[in-house]
């Protein structure tokens, strides 16, 4: 069983925002003496502001910084008791003065994230279901995976997709009580929003479902009183509609209050929410400021600042109206996100931005999908209206250097948002000198050539590919047919810079999955056998592993050649339309990665692989005399007592029954193994390895009375690496024989025989192979999808049991 990283999620973020923060565009520090709210100083250089949530910019408003300071002087820096026995004497006051705003019951919880820790739990029964929109604040994500613990299914929604909304709601009807969906008001990155009205016309429709509104982005700017977006889509509040505002952000305070017009749920809410019930209340300088702020709401005055704000957003949708930068989603949010596409330009864009004087967010993985990098920016009334045309005019003339400096254009950022942008100079880099040439056949590929660059690894000689092509190929089964490419970049003299072999294939989406995961997916796959799966362009194929590229790292053109290779990949994953594509198997700590990474590619850690360096140099004695002293015993003792119960064969040509019996073992070891889950092999692939001379069969048998214990497949690449591809055994006998153990060794004997250099493991039982004298090297794979909908599905698979 391949022993496979499950902290591939948090490693990934890890490696983007280490990314951001050494492009020092992230985890910086205001250098302010005194904040305005139009200005702020990083590195030395005073920006304006263009990246504040205060959006009415009531966290200047000297009346609300006066309640905070008094409330301090009056009550202390805090109240450390639970709100449980007693509230702070302000907290009375506080909800009176929101139930008046939002004309409901109201719960105030000390943060949102610790409100949805305490209501998500506490409303959804063990007889529902979650549907979460897949862009819909991590805050509520984060929550709702604490259902899963009590068997709650969760699933993920396309962004605002309704079809699939109501697919799931027939789907999931007669299996549930309630289905909550739960998505947020005014979306934090691109400033779209939920479509309430639509949402709330489909809860009439199914009476199951259960709307959850995180609207923490959308709260006193809009609405009446400033009640929020999502409260101004709504006649009066349904009992079926919970909705989160905020007392921070564009409130001006701290802390954040759920309107809740069910009784039932109010009163369960408020006697156990977990966090209201254990966690500190809200400080009494924050009550002092929301209270401030609460009555700034309810007056006339929340309108004229509603209309400042607005005169400003319709200023800037003006000014952008008139320029070519691609904008994501028009609206009156003061939310607005310039796609950059790949992440180094937006790494570039943002740095150069604030070197001149502006200050903006980058939109990154996992806010984001990776490629749907932008640059954020947020209107406040702090913003004069000069400010905002100056930012408009430096956007323009650094949108396009930021695009030539990085090899990008607007015609890919439109791609990767799936939007049509008018193209704008500078065009993608053009590789004049380089000459990329693509072939569908490698019989059409130079066989010494090949031979001598990709070829000397694994199997993936040119021969070995012609038995790939010729077995994946034509058959039945969807999941058996796979697209090959082959391409070379040849410089001016024809010489190789860059060679390499894609595949166009169906993967389970739950190929690195843990064991269990994948033991339940199988279970559904017994009535749709396509369920989770996915079409996947990627480096290699499946039944190869290793360095599938070859570069030429100290040709002077290499670099021009690898964003040459990713254009390339770019335009046919968009033209076979796949959900994802995939580069492997690099060594950790590759010197590709950064460029990978900056060109919309996100790592993730795979198995090990396993590999037997210098076979060659160790024929003068017994094998085992070459292993460590460790090695040594476990070989004495799990290898070496059992020699002398099996014999070994190699068998070249096996015919028709003897095939089909290897074919038999071969699955039942693929039966076992979910550590690494991908399709069954058809029975001709190996049909067509006994009648390849590169393929041979070392057989374990019985020495008593012959039975067959297992099955060894073995290619020989002509460069003199052995490949142990795959595995056949019976497993009645597999403890007996120790059968796993002795074809390891039986391969290595063998490869030794035929003074091969390097034996490849593969990459499943490394600790096994480890104790036989194997390298494991570590590997990892760049993946990218225009989607992050597909890598979400893999990491809630990952940790849903």
């Amino acid at each position: 069983m391949a022993k496979i990283k499950h902290n591939n999620f948090l490693d990934t973020v890890d490696n983007v925002i280490a990314d951001a923060k050494s492009a020092g565009i992230i985890h910086l520090h205001a250098e302010d003496s005194r904040l305005s709210g139009r200005y702020i100083t990083i590195n030395g250089i005073q920006c304006y502001h263009f990246g504040t949530t205060g959006y009415l910019g009531l966290e200047q408003d000297s009346r609300i910084k006066t309640a905070a300071v008094q409330a301090i002087l009056r009550y202390g820096t805090q109240f450390p008791l639970s709100k449980t026995y007693i509230a702070h004497p302000l907290y009375a006051q506080l909800e009176e003065k929101l139930e008046l705003l939002f004309n409901n019951p109201v719960i105030v919880t000390k943060n949102s994230t610790l409100g949805h820790l305490a209501v998500i739990p506490t409303v959804v029964r063990d007889e529902d279901a979650v549907l979460l929109d897949h862009q819909v604040h991590w805050s509520v994500q984060n929550a709702a995976q604490l259902l899963k613990v009590r068997g709650i299914p969760v699933h993920l929604i396309r962004h605002n997709n309704l079809e699939m909304l109501e697919s799931l709601l027939k789907k999931l009807s007669s299996k549930v009580s309630k289905i909550w969906y739960m998505a947020d008001g005014v979306y934090s990155m691109y400033g779209d929003y939920a479509p309430v009205k639509e949402l709330l016309a489909l809860s009439i429709k199914y009476p199951q479902l259960h709307l959850y509104f995180d609207d923490v982005h959308g709260m006193s700017w809009k609405g009446k009183n400033g009640m929020g977006y999502v409260m101004s889509q709504l006649e009066s509040l349904p009992e079926h509609v919970l909705v989160f505002g905020t007392l921070s952000k564009t409130f001006g305070a701290s802390g954040s209050v759920l309107v809740c017009s069910n009784k039932k749920l109010y009163n369960q809410i408020k006697n156990f929410g977990g966090p209201l019930t254990f966690s500190a209340q809200l400080e009494p300088s924050a009550v002092g400021a929301a209270i401030a702020s609460a009555a700034i709401h309810l007056s006339d005055e929340i309108y004229s600042l509603q209309d400042e704000l607005k005169q400003r957003i319709d200023y800037f949708n003006r000014l952008l109206s008139k320029t070519k930068l691609p904008l994501i989603a028009t609206n009156d949010s003061p939310v607005f996100y310039i796609g950059t596409g790949l992440p180094a330009t937006g790494y570039q864009l943002v740095k150069r931005l604030m070197d001149g004087g502006f200050f903006v967010n980058l939109g990154l993985f996992p806010a984001v999908p990776v490629k749907n990098t932008g640059v954020r920016i947020t209107i406040s009334t702090h913003n004069r209206f000069e400010d905002i045309k100056l930012l408009t005019e430096a956007l323009v003339i650094h949108y396009d250097k930021a695009l030539a400096d990085t090899g990008n254009s607007t015609t890919r950022v439109g791609k990767a948002f799936r939007m049509n942008f008018q193209e704008t100079p500078p065009l993608p880099i053009k590789h004049e000198v380089l000459r990329l040439e693509e072939f569908t056949r490698i019989s059409e590929v130079d066989k010494s050539l090949w031979n001598d660059t990709v070829g000397k690894n694994n199997m993936m000689d040119w021969d070995g590919l012609q038995f790939l092509e010729n077995t994946f190929q034509g058959q039945a089964a969807q999941e058996h047919n796979w697209n090959f490419k082959y391409l070379q970049i040849m410089d001016d003299l024809n010489q190789p810079v860059l060679m390499g072999f894609v595949t166009e294939s169906l993967w389970k989406n739950d190929m690195l999955s843990p064991p269990a995961v994948s033991k339940k997916l199988e279970e559904q796959r017994e009535q749709n056998p396509y369920a989770q799966t996915s079409r996947v362009l990627a480096l290699g194929c499946l039944f190869t592993e290793g360095e599938h590229l070859y570069v030429n790292s100290k040709h002077p053109q290499v670099n021009e050649a690898l964003a040459c290779f990713l254009e390339y990949l770019e335009a046919l994953s968009q033209k076979l339309e796949v959900s994802l594509t995939v580069l492997r198997d690099f060594d950790t700590g590759s010197i590709w990665s950064k460029t990978f990474q900056n060109q919309g590619y996100i790592p993730i850690d795979m198995p090990d692989s396993c590999v037997v360096f210098e076979l060659d140099q160790k024929n003068d004695a017994a094998y085992s005399n070459y292993l460590s002293k460790r090695s040594q015993k476990h070989f004495k003792k799990d290898i070496q007592p059992y020699e002398e119960l099996i014999k070994m064969q190699i068998i070249s040509a096996p015919g028709t029954k003897t095939i089909q019996l290897f074919y038999g073992l071969y699955k039942q070891v693929k039966a076992k193994n979910f550590g690494l889950n991908t399709f069954t092999y058809p029975l001709a692939v190996f049909q067509n390895m006994s009648k390849h001379p590169n393929w041979e069969f070392i057989v374990l048998k019985a020495k008593s009375d012959d039975r067959i214990l297992g099955v060894m497949f073995c290619y020989k690449n002509y460069s003199g690496t052995y490949v142990t591809s795959l595995i056949g055994m019976d497993y009645s006998y597999l403890e007996a024989f120790q059968t796993y153990r002795q074809l390891l060794y039986q391969s290595i004997l063998r490869a030794r025989q035929l003074k091969f250099t390097q034996i490849d493991f593969g990459v499943s039982a490394s600790f096994e192979k480890r104790k036989l004298g194997a390298t494991l090297i570590p590997k990892q794979a760049f993946l990218q999808t225009d989607d992050n909908f597909l890598l979400e599905q893999l990491e809630m698979m990952r940790t849903s049991n």
